[in-house]
């Protein structure tokens, strides 16, 4: 079963007067939807537009793997756990916030930043936060503490690669078009999949996509 979510079907969110604009793809904060809560082990999916100078201040978070996916400018990243770090495009950012941590991301560079944040549940709730950055990320993301793989393709036009037959495939449409099963998808566009069967993702224009694999069991 494969479920499409257009761009323009995204919840609106953030704070666009403080240079936040966020769009949800899953039921967050006061866009409450009982029936698009999670999918597979994912949680969330947000897209997050930053201004110069904006960000989130410090805030919690705990028994949530969250994985960010920096698209255009350069995030900064601090938490209680002693990280400070500067995550740019191409580079994948994961933390496990575990028992609890508290992070801020900004924008503290001089040109808006846009990225991909996406919060998955552990299998196991608790344990001690941890983080990493993988620079220049090129091949599959494995995340066993939530049972799932991210996939990360740039793909050129005319590319065509696999969906992985899992329990739950989610695909987002980070830039350029892609076909699935006949339907088109540009940027901001995702795509859900249960019990996928050979199908395939096609560049239709040079692309960039991002594709979670995740175990039937969640």
């Amino acid at each position: 079963m494969i479920r499409i979510q257009r761009a323009a079907e995204r919840y609106p969110g953030g704070d666009p007067a403080a240079g936040i604009e966020t769009r949800h793809a899953l039921s967050f904060g006061p866009h409450y939807d009982p029936d698009n809560l999670r999918f597979g082990a994912l949680l969330a999916c947000n897209e997050e537009r930053l201004a110069p100078g904006a960000g989130f201040d410090e805030h919690p978070h705990s028994h949530t793997e969250i994985v960010t996916w920096v698209v255009e400018g350069e995030l900064t990243h601090h938490d209680t756990a002693g990280h400070t770090t500067v995550v740019r495009p191409g580079d994948l950012q994961r933390l496990s916030s575990a028992g609890g941590v508290r992070h801020v991301e900004r924008n503290d560079a001089a040109v808006p930043l846009v990225f991909v944040q996406m919060w998955l549940a552990p299998l196991s709730p608790g344990g001690e936060p941890s983080y990493e950055v993988v620079r220049n990320l090129d091949g599959p993301y494995d995340l066993p503490e939530a049972g799932a793989t991210l996939h990360t393709h740039r793909l050129p036009a005319g590319t065509r690669v696999p969906v992985p037959e899992a329990g739950h495939v989610y695909v987002h449409v980070v830039r350029g078009s892609v076909r699935l099963d006949g339907e088109d998808l540009g940027p901001g566009d995702a795509a859900r999949l249960t019990g996928p069967k050979g199908e395939e993702l096609l560049a239709t224009s040079d692309a960039e996509a991002l594709l979670w694999e995740m175990r039937a069991a969640l």
